[in-house]
């Protein structure tokens, strides 16, 4: 049997919601305490609590990649007299389990099928090639064979990806045969060993689509798609699509863009999504928007807190509500910029320490953050993924640019000491 918690004293007239997986108190803290004022929630997690702990009503060590099991943990729940709400996951590589898991129990959910085809990024874009949506080509590869004979076909440069990762996670930029060659089995070897989903053609070859690239939180009701805030995506260190900063504007005029409009909503209908709120990845290419990928959930990287910087609206307590199959309000209130930047060390390096001058930070810094602790390995891409930045920068201010010169300034007052 799973193992359990305690349970608090919370008003038991606040609805219940089992969250599945709350991920890290840096990457996701934020969400959970803004949920936890409004609700009672329940913890489906691999371990017992530890941040978590003092935010929740109890907590169920449970597979959470398995919905059978967190099926089996939700009744035992329900046998102890707690009526369960709704379900809520803000873990990519668990919203399917999830899904799986609210539809059983009878509760709000997107469902299963479509979340099912926005995590298999083949499925994404055979619906939409489908529906006439975003076209872009794309085929499945089981081998070095197969990906260099659809490469030929499609036209390089293309872009080989895992079928079911997140956050750009093994994504490589590939210009010619040999370089294919190289990089298949890498690809394909990360895509089978860190999520459940198996696939027998586990990697997806894609044309390349230039130019700039953006995300997209929205909220999706009844079809209609509403964005609520768009980031800016700087990637780093090509041929792959590292992530390192994301800037969201309340004057950003692509928010008032019909065209973005247009292939938002033809995205959402492709993959048969009419309710829930989404992070969808575009490339604005010289032929329009192209989609990227959308995703069944709120962004990652702390973008859900910059839009709520910068907008007031918050994206935690809009997926609460479409848990409980309400529609949330999303008050927009538009104030300025925001921006993170994720620091990396110049080269691989084992960390003596990290130093921030304090006294050299802007005014306008909102959050630094130490990721790296002292004898931590850190690797650039493409042998590690995230797990090689040392800090992050959070700036606000009125306009992109001033957060940029922020984050410059801040950037410098913060050093990596390698260690021996």
């Amino acid at each position: 049997m799973p193992g359990s918690s305690r349970t608090s004293s919370d008003d038991v007239d606040q609805p219940l919601l089992i969250l599945v997986s709350p991920m890290s108190e840096l990457t996701r803290g934020y969400m959970l305490r803004s949920v936890a004022k409004e609700y009672r929630v329940w913890v489906f997690k691999e371990e017992k609590s530890t941040w978590d702990h003092p935010l929740v009503h109890g907590c169920t060590v449970v597979d959470t990649l398995d919905h059978e099991a967190m099926l089996r943990a939700a009744r035992d729940v329900a046998e102890r007299g707690i009526s369960i709400s709704g379900i809520l996951c803000w873990d990519e590589t668990r919203v399917l389990p999830s899904a799986l898991l609210a539809e059983a129990l009878g509760l709000p959910t997107m469902s299963s099928a479509v979340v099912s085809t926005c995590r298999d990024k083949l499925a994404t874009r055979q619906a939409l090639e489908r529906h006439g949506a975003s076209p872009v080509s794309a085929v499945a590869a089981c081998d070095t064979r197969e990906a260099l004979l659809a490469a030929a076909t499609i036209g390089y440069p293309v872009v080989l990806k895992p079928r079911a990762l997140v956050g750009s996670n093994g994504t490589t930029l590939v210009t010619d045969p040999e370089h294919l060659t190289a990089v298949f089995e890498s690809v394909a070897t990360r895509s089978m060993a860190e999520v459940r989903e198996r696939f027998p053609a586990p990697v997806v070859v894609e044309e390349y689509l230039d130019g700039p690239e953006i995300s997209v939180d929205s909220l999706c009701w009844h079809g209609k798609v509403t964005p609520v805030f768009i980031a800016r995506k700087h990637l780093g260190f090509p041929p792959h699509f590292e992530e390192v900063s994301h800037t969201v504007d309340a004057a950003d005029p692509l928010l008032r863009d019909a065209e973005l409009s247009r292939v938002l909503h033809a995205a959402h209908a492709a993959v048969g999504l009419t309710h829930g709120w989404t992070h969808t990845e575009w490339r604005l290419t010289a032929r329009g928007p192209r989609l990227v990928e959308i995703n069944a959930r709120s962004g990652g990287d702390l973008i859900p807190y910059l839009g709520r910087l910068v907008t007031g609206v918050d994206a935690a307590l809009a997926a609460a509500s479409l848990a409980l199959g309400e529609r949330p309000a999303i008050p927009v209130k538009p104030q300025g910029a925001a921006a993170i930047r994720f620091l990396y060390p110049e080269r691989d390096t084992v960390v003596g320490s990290v130093h921030v001058d304090r006294s050299n930070l802007p005014a306008n810094v909102e959050l630094v953050e130490i990721l790296a602790s002292p004898g931590q390995e850190l690797r650039l891409p493409p042998v590690a993924h995230v797990t090689c930045r040392y800090a992050l920068v959070i700036v606000t201010g009125d306009s992109s640019g001033q957060c940029a010169e922020a984050l410059d300034v801040a950037e410098r007052a913060v050093r990596v000491v390698p260690g021996r």
